[in-house]
């Protein structure tokens, strides 16, 4: 029963390949330049997988673009230059390090740059916070055993 459980999952942890076999060109070498290129274009919809590994519909237009390209003579950088023309650079898994693309690139370290300013900012402010009060005076310590005992009687 154990090995059944890690075979399933074996089988579930490994990528759904969803190039199906009307897609696949009969070139094996054109075959391997399109997986190649397809490993490195995002799917849209699910934005975590490449298109080779989408079974969206949207993931399999780009698939079947991807290989009429490349039967009708581009190079992988001309094919690769299509598709971006034509879904916006967001289709690359690896988008280019540019100012129009920084966003990308830095957003998640700004953000966690600033997370922890924020917190060492709380954290001084809630030490002096709970810092602890001065004594109270002489007149002060009078003025209190007065109050208390008022409320005694």
């Amino acid at each position: 029963m154990r090995g059944v459980l890690i075979l399933l999952a074996v089988l579930l942890a490994a990528p759904a390949l969803a190039v199906t076999p009307q897609e696949k060109l009969a070139n094996p070498a054109l075959e391997a330049r399109a997986e190649e290129i397809g490993n490195h274009l995002r799917c849209l919809v699910c934005q975590n997988e490449s298109i080779e590994e989408s079974n969206a519909d949207l993931a399999h237009d780009i698939r079947v673009l991807l290989r009429q390209r490349l039967l009708a003579g581009d190079s992988d950088q001309q094919a690769i230059q299509y598709i971006v023309a034509r879904y916006g650079q967001f289709v690359l898994l690896r988008p280019p390090v540019e100012p129009a693309t920084y966003v990308l690139w830095y957003g998640p370290a700004a953000l966690l740059a600033l997370a922890a300013l924020g917190t060492v900012i709380w954290l001084r402010r809630r030490t002096r916070a709970a810092a602890p009060a001065a004594p109270l005076t002489d007149a002060e310590q009078q003025r209190l055993a007065d109050l208390l005992r008022e409320t005694e009687t």
